[in-house]
């Protein structure tokens, strides 16, 4: 019944829009960018946007780009292998990732993988900071990382290549073509990473053992113009790779891990007047083998598909209200050696509104309620206001309720699955300050979250089991710096983020394990003519590896540096030739307990634009 109701509105919304009066004037802006709301519903809270230069000073994967530019804390096992975030003391469960405004964390352990995203695949990348459940759904209590590839309908013709080749033999190449003849777009990548990584330990004799890997990623976003209010947009993305885990002890044996990501999404934008009208439709998958022994053939794997349908209608109500409703429908069917074959159907409905009530001063509110037979859901908000008291000062507030939902691994995994579990759910609040002076800018944001029903698998006789457990509480600042400037032919760029972080067990009253006080990141960037230099501070502060914050076990605090230089041999940045130095002071530092990251290393890279 529920469900059919769903159905029923959403047929009433498309008809609606049919019916509105016709209206030639719309927006371009708005066929770029899948992830509308990422856009037009976050004047409250902080957005950082990763643009295309930031990300081509960055290694290639999604882990290194956020390590060294945000105040995201990762877990990284050794380099390239699994990493995962820790977004304002949260899990990396709680950290949603949003491709082209669809919800792309695994629904096998309820996280992405950082080091399976290739981030030149991508136009930009912003982080949203603070709650974002009434708009993403699941996960996105910490925060939510956004790729996008934008969709533009004008004439251009370029291409891209991307050589690099470094220490402990390890290759990157990316090819990407952008063109469009006003009527036809096409935006294609194709990706390959590749290393070695068998890197000597800082001060040891040891060497990293069986870390090598490889991935290939082919990512696509392609549009047709049908007419001036209707367009069609085809998002395809594909990951292919191998990871072999490496060793602590040479005495272990080795193992490997193979994934394979599909995502595919189909959207058709119309343009009615005052209203916009998003069809998407979209399939995704996601494939794994472990196997425990890499001589022999016999593995465990896990496969969940998906299919999502998702209707979106925003309504300029007047030239101060914007309306926008959602609709979405995602079937999962998951199988795999160690969970049941089951299938779940998720349905939920959203409104979102801002208003503005004056040039400087606005609000937002958001309201989301899922519908399933799995698990009861919670009703979800935000409330937000975002208010220009100066020229040089804003003003930003927002409050929210958020959720993440049992995973399928949580659920059905066989033994131990809990088909019983509620899904997390948190209170927060946020207020942020934002100052500009000229090229100078500063946001300093302070907030809370409460969380309850925390899920963690615990003994339960002779098994492990997921259950609601814990209740959590963080709390913290961040900061984040940014200032250019022009001297003739010089120009200098310093970039800087700072965050301080109190994640407590309520009951324990014991900081979260590899959760650090303090983590904060600098770049200062310079270049002269066709010459560029650039050089990058990460610094992480002590972590406990133990619920019982033992000191014995800590993970000590460590500075890393990395420094490049390249040279333009072309015009117009059409023949790049650079050098890097990563590690540049040869730390000796692991953020995984045992896990140590490379010394000093060097990446040389070259970089065609024709």
């Amino acid at each position: 019944m529920t469900f059919k109701k769903l159905y029923l509105f959403l047929l009433f919304s498309i008809c609606q829009s049919a019916l509105a009066q016709h209206d030639s004037i719309h927006h371009l802006e708005v066929v770029e960018i899948s992830d509308l709301q990422l856009k037009n519903y976050s004047d409250s809270q902080s957005v950082l946007k990763l643009s295309d230069s930031i990300i081509n000073k960055n290694q290639a994967s999604l882990t290194s780009l956020l390590n060294y530019n945000t105040v995201i804390y990762f877990k990284e096992n050794g380099l390239g292998m699994v990493s995962s975030p820790s977004f304002r003391g949260t899990t990396a469960q709680q950290t949603a990732v949003i491709w082209n405004g669809i919800n792309i964390n695994s629904q096998l352990n309820g996280q992405t993988d950082f080091n399976t995203i290739t981030t030149r695949d991508f136009n930009s990348i912003s982080v949203r900071a603070g709650g974002g459940s009434s708009i993403y759904g699941s996960s996105a209590i910490g925060g939510s990382i956004h790729l996008n590839n934008t969709v533009k309908f004008e004439d251009h013709f370029s291409n891209s290549l991307r050589l690099n080749y470094g220490s402990f033999n390890t290759f990157g190449g990316n090819y990407k073509l952008d063109a469009s003849d006003g009527k036809f777009s096409a935006q294609v990548s194709i990706s390959r990473n590749s290393s070695d990584n068998d890197y000597d330990y800082v001060d040891s004799d040891d060497k990293n053992l069986n870390g090598q890997y490889y991935n290939t990623s082919m990512n696509a976003a392609i549009g047709y113009k049908i007419n001036d209010n209707n367009f069609l947009k085809l998002y395809s993305y594909v990951f292919d790779g191998e990871r072999h885990f490496s060793l602590i002890f040479p005495s272990e044996i080795k193992t490997k891990y193979q994934d394979l990501n599909t995502r595919n999404l189909l959207e058709w934008d119309s343009f009615f007047g005052r209203f916009v009208s998003k069809v998407k439709v979209g399939a995704l998958s996601e494939k794994y083998k472990y196997f425990d022994n890499i001589d022999s053939e016999s593995y465990t794997f896990g496969e969940v598909k998906t299919y999502i349908g998702k209707y979106d209608l925003a309504f300029q109500a007047t030239d101060a209200i914007q309306l926008n409703a959602i609709l979405d429908y995602t079937q999962n069917k998951g199988k795999g050696s160690d969970i049941k074959n089951e299938q779940r159907n998720i349905g939920s409905a959203s409104l979102l509104l801002k208003h503005n009530l004056t040039k400087k001063l606005l609000y937002e509110a958001s309201v989301r309620k899922e519908f399933t037979n799995n698990y009861k859901s919670p009703l979800l908000f935000s409330l937000g206001m975002s208010w220009k008291a100066a020229d040089f000062y804003t003003l930003k507030l927002n409050g929210s309720k958020n959720f993440r939902v049992p995973t399928f691994n949580d659920l059905y995994w066989q033994p131990g699955g809990n088909e019983n579990l509620k899904p997390e759910s948190s209170y927060q609040a946020e207020l942020g300050n934002e100052f500009r002076f000229n090229t100078f800018k500063i946001t300093l944001t302070g907030y809370y979250i409460d969380i309850k029903d925390m899920l963690r698998w615990i003994p339960n006789g002779s098994n492990w089991s997921p259950q609601n457990t814990n209740k959590v509480r963080t709390y913290g600042g961040e900061a984040i710096v940014s200032w250019s400037k022009n001297f003739g032919n010089h120009h200098v760029m310093l970039n800087g983020t700072y965050g301080y972080t109190v994640s407590e067990d309520m009951e324990k009253k014991k900081q979260l394990i590899y959760v650090p006080y303090h983590k904060a990141t600098s770049s200062l960037s310079y270049s002269w003519k066709k010459l560029s230099a650039d050089y990058q501070l990460l610094y992480n502060g002590e972590v406990f590896t133990r619920s019982d914050n033992n000191s014995r076990y800590n993970i000590d605090a460590y500075l890393v540096s990395n420094a490049s230089l390249h040279y333009d041999f072309g015009k117009k940045n059409s023949c790049i030739l650079g050098f890097q130095v990563l590690n540049l002071l040869d730390e000796k530092y692991a953020s995984v307990e045992s896990r140590y990251l490379p010394g000093r290393n060097f990446n040389m890279y070259l970089t065609l634009n024709f």
